[in-house]
This record gives C-alpha cells, structure tokens and sequence, in this order.
C-alpha cells in the first residue's frame, strides 16, 4: 500500500440482540441514526454500516428516532422485509418504548391539545392519545399535530409504570407508526419526554441536586440522563419465515438505571430547588 493510502473500515454494528438467515435485530444506541431520511443526509448510519457487511437487500424494517435507543429490527433479504412490512402495515407488530416525561403545568405545556392530569395533576394510569400527526411547514424535521386534511392518523397507549412528582416513567405503545409519534403525543399533553430538543421543555432537566438535599459538587453536575429518554425497549413479531412468534428486548441502558434509582430513593421526599 502506497503512503498515504487509508483503509476504509466500516463502522462497527451495534451490539446483535438476535440473529438468523432472514433477520438481524440490534440495540441501536442513542445518537445514532438509522439510515439517511428526507431530514438528515447522515453520512454515517445504521444502515450503510449494514450494507457493508450484509449486502444491499439488507434494510431496517421499521424507524427509530437517531436519538432514542433500543430494538432495531433488520432484514437480511427482500422476502423477509416484505413479510415484515406487511406486519407493520396490518398492525399486528406489538411495539413497546419506555419514557421518562416531564409533567408539566399547563401553563408551560405547548397549546396542541388540553393537558391530561388526573385529580392530583399527576397523569392518569392509563391513557390513550388520538391525533393525527402531519410535517410542520414552520421548521423543518418537526411533526406537528395536525387538523388539515393532510394529517394522518396517529394512536398511541401510555401506562405510568412509577410516579416522581413533576416525572413519570411511562411505557408507550404506539398502535400507528407516524414519525416521531410517541414524543409529539407525549408534547400534546403536556408531558414531553425528559430532553426532547424538538419537543420538550429545555427548562426542565434531572439532576441529583434537585433529589438529594445539602448535595455538594453542584458547579461540575451533570444530568443524570444527558439524552433524549426514550427507549425501545421490545418488539414483537412473527418470524417471516418459520411464522413462529418471536419477541424482542433490549436491556435499559445504564443511565436510566441510575437516574431510577436515585429517583426511586431520593424523589418521595421532593425535588429539591435549584
């Protein structure tokens, strides 16, 4: 090789939560983007990484966000992916993410839709969200909900799983597969994922001053979830091949664990000001 030459290496493949002839599902990490988009001309991506090693009739067979983490479902040939996204198109697919939201006063909520309290203005245990989804003209990369024609259907499940006063660690289940669905829902009521740059309340972040009381080291604090807080935390599907369920899970990825902790400990005494 002459000087100066450079090999090109492909960019390593996240870590392979399952894998067979027809598929190939990773846990994407956040700050990853799945594949170049209409949005985001991402050089480097899930998908070209993929390719690289796989061979072209790879591709992922659903979305999700470049800044969430979790189940990302691959197929490895066109057979498999048109089964799939047929799946998908059906919405026999059972998605489940899990979130921490802020819940916000309605004052500080955005105006798409009335927030949604329970008597205790906390979120109700369970609760549906109906809204069509649509671009926003206004700035690109956005959704927004929308009430023109053009607007297409989007419905999402929410279960509190744990209450931490003006947080909620939510499981979402999004019954359509608009983009970004879950965190323009999750907006509409008033309770945006914890660090959404597009949707949520840059105000509001966790750190363990505002948990523990008399903390010290507040000048080099850093929050205790520096990312959007949102994860996919399984997929279920039917093999495309052999037509047995099979089911998906990527573990939470360890800053959610600490943060729940430390929420878990330290939040029923209340959040401390700042």
């Amino acid at each position: 090789m002459g000087p100066g030459l450079q090999v090109f290496r492909p960019m390593p493949l996240p870590p392979i939560l399952y894998e067979d002839d027809a598929l190939i599902a990773f846990d994407k990490p956040s700050g990853l983007a799945v594949s170049s988009d209409r949005w985001d001309r991402a050089p480097v991506n899930l998908v070209g990484a993929l390719r690289a090693q796989y061979g072209r009739d790879a591709a992922n067979v659903h979305r999700l966000d470049a800044d969430a983490s979790g189940v990302l479902l691959c197929a490895k040939t066109k057979a498999a992916l048109d089964v799939l996204s047929g799946q998908f198109q059906s919405k026999t697919v059972d998605k489940r993410y899990l979130a921490l939201v802020a819940v916000l006063s309605p004052e500080r909520a955005i105006k798409a839709a009335r927030p949604l309290r329970d008597g205790l203005a906390g979120l109700p245990t369970e609760f549906s969200v109906d809204l069509p989804l649509g671009d926003d003209e206004a700035e690109r990369g956005r959704m927004r909900v929308s009430t023109r024609r053009d607007g297409k259907p989007g419905t999402t499940a929410f279960r509190v799983l744990e209450s931490f006063g003006p947080l909620a660690w939510l499981e979402c289940r999004p019954l359509t597969g608009r983009p970004h669905q879950i965190r323009v829902h999750l907006a509409a009521v008033g309770a945006p994922v914890l660090n959404d740059a597009l949707y949520g309340d840059p105000a509001v972040r966790l750190f363990l001053s505002d948990l523990k009381r008399r903390y010290k080291g507040r000048d080099e604090e850093r929050p205790l979830i520096g990312r959007l807080a949102l994860h996919a935390s399984e997929l279920g599907v039917t093999h495309p091949v052999s037509r047995a369920p099979l089911r998906l899970a990527a573990p939470l990825p360890r800053e959610f664990e600490i943060a729940l902790r430390n929420l878990r400990r330290y939040a029923p005494a209340g959040f401390a000001k700042r």
